[in-house]
């Protein structure tokens, strides 16, 4: 029998990715999730969760004075779990050395990077069509979408296509790539 990998997931908003991954991971035989994190007690993915019987662990940026103390309360809670990996699969966080330096862990980034980091990365692709779009996952470092890119699939441009279409291509992209990332990564 294989030695089962475990992973945490970290998430902040809807928990698509979250989702994505996890019904992927259920189709291992050597993979767990172990626990999800959310930054907002009321993000959406909460209750995509639910059906899983997987922990959802609220840990709210708002109660702390600072980054530090955050990442240092997210650090412990993660080392709970003893994960092999852990995913940031829309964390909407900056993270400090704090995690950065302690955990093993990977993002996905909605553009082709290093073009376009940050917040804003979807906007900025559809904006300058002459830059390739797409998604990449990277190993999360100090420096934000820094990382040494793992993995990225390439979005073809559309004429004239709408940014609402635009985006809708990228999330599907985005949910094809992190799960078989994280797949590969644990083989």
């Amino acid at each position: 029998m294989p030695i089962r990998k475990k992973i945490v997931i970290l998430f902040s908003g809807e928990g698509n990715n979250m989702l994505h991954i996890i019904k992927e991971v259920e189709k291992q035989d050597h993979i767990d999730v172990v626990a999800t994190i959310t930054n907002k007690k009321d993000a959406k993915g909460i209750e995509k969760i639910k059906p899983f019987k997987i922990p959802v662990n609220i840990i709210n940026h708002k109660d702390y004075d600072s980054r530090e103390s955050f990442d240092q309360d997210l650090v412990n809670r993660i080392n709970y779990y003893k994960p092999d990996l852990v995913v940031l699969a829309g964390f909407m966080r900056i993270l400090t050395p704090l995690f950065t330096q302690n955990i093993k862990s990977i993002n996905l980034h909605p553009s082709m990077l290093p073009h376009f980091k940050g917040a804003k990365a979807i906007e900025q692709s559809f904006e300058y069509p002459d830059k390739p779009a797409g998604v990449s996952v990277h190993w999360v470092s100090e420096e934000l979408d820094g990382g040494t890119v793992i993995a990225q699939k390439e979005l073809p441009r559309i004429e004239n296509e709408s940014f609402e279409s635009f985006k809708n291509r990228i999330h599907l992209l985005e949910y094809e790539l992190l799960p078989r990332t994280v797949i590969a990564l644990l083989q």
